[in-house]
């Protein structure tokens, strides 16, 4: 179950953000201190701009006397200006710094041990999300580009890349932190009301660095703990018919050396797991809304949509197509 759409949801059954709503919305304890930084930064980039428009203004229609050119001397008073600013700007400086570092302490770290981590692998250009804490091994599994969390609940993020430095920012939850290769950083994320938050690699990656999104759908406890349960299960057994049989034939020949469906032979490892495909609300790392038109589309165009992806154009003829089609639609 889809919860109630939060201001920063995206997707086909959700009104359009404005680009930069989390300067005035935030939904959790790391984001809000951040968002208050943020205000406080442009007031006083603001102020600062008015302050050197209002000298230029005086300077501008200021006019000296009259005066015959080699009369014309040094004012006095103009030093003591320059003392005034310097300890003005430099008095601002400290105190902003002084601001920021405590900034950076309140949301260090959550008031509560988290007790859900989830692990985010970043990859050229989506994102691995990896549920494997739980005791229970059938509660543990990988998905795409598609976190769930529970509301109210500090959740512990351990992220790493798979290829380049990446940086993952859900801006109304948490600040940005970089996925670099080789090491495993933290970060954690709590949101306060349900709804669906968008996430977005914001460290220059590649061609398709601006098509890496992902979204964060916090849930409340029960949701979030059926949802778990849901993905854990692997792939149900596939309708006795022959377009979905000859679907998941072509899978197989064709997708399973880089896609994984969980309960099938099908165990590629450089591509998402598509073990619930269907239950995504986007696909291709939010570039398309997860609707069969565009699903097709996205198998069949990838390096249309996606220039430089690894996921090649797979031609299909109609009835390939239709085959495929009503296979991935079991993956629910």
């Amino acid at each position: 179950m889809i919860p109630a759409l939060a201001s920063t949801s995206a997707g086909p059954d959700a009104a359009p953000s404005a680009p930069l709503n989390y300067f005035l919305h935030a939904a959790g304890p790391a984001a809000t201190p951040t968002r208050q930084l943020g205000w406080v930064l442009a007031a006083i980039a603001i102020g600062v701009t008015l302050m050197i428009a209002a000298l230029l203004f005086g300077a501008i229609t200021r006019r000296r006397p009259s005066a015959p050119m080699p009369s014309l001397s040094a004012e006095s008073g103009g030093m003591r200006w320059i003392y005034i600013g310097t300890g003005v700007s430099s008095g601002a400086l400290l105190a902003m710094l002084v601001y920021v570092l405590v900034t950076l302490e309140s949301v260090a770290s959550p008031a509560t041990h988290p007790r859900l981590t989830i692990t985010v692998t970043a990859y050229d250009w989506w994102w691995k999300i990896d549920y494997a804490d739980d005791p229970d091994p059938a509660r543990n599994f990988s998905t795409a580009n598609e976190i769930h969390i529970p509301v109210g609940e500090p959740v512990k993020i351990e992220l790493k890349s798979a290829d380049v430095i990446h940086a993952f920012w859900v801006p109304q939850l948490a600040g940005k932190t970089q996925t670099i290769p080789g090491q495993t950083n933290e970060q954690w994320l709590q949101a306060d009301r349900p709804g669906i938050y968008r996430g977005q690699c914001s460290q220059f990656c590649g061609a398709q660095h601006a098509h890496m999104a992902f979204e964060v759908i916090a849930q409340s406890a029960a949701e979030f703990s059926a949802w778990r349960d849901a993905q854990g299960r692997a792939a149900g057994e596939a309708a006795r018919d022959a377009t979905v049989a000859a679907g998941r034939r072509l899978f197989a020949e064709r997708c399973a050396g880089c896609h994984t469906v969980r309960g099938t032979d099908a165990d590629g490892l450089q591509a998402p797991d598509l073990t619930h495909l269907i239950s995504r609300r986007e696909i291709a790392a939010g570039a398309l809304s997860n609707t069969p038109d565009h699903l097709l589309d996205w198998i069949e165009h990838a390096q249309r949509i996606k220039p430089d992806a690894l996921m090649p154009d797979i031609a299909l003829s109609a009835g390939e197509a239709a085959a495929l089609s009503a296979y991935l639609a079991t993956l629910h």
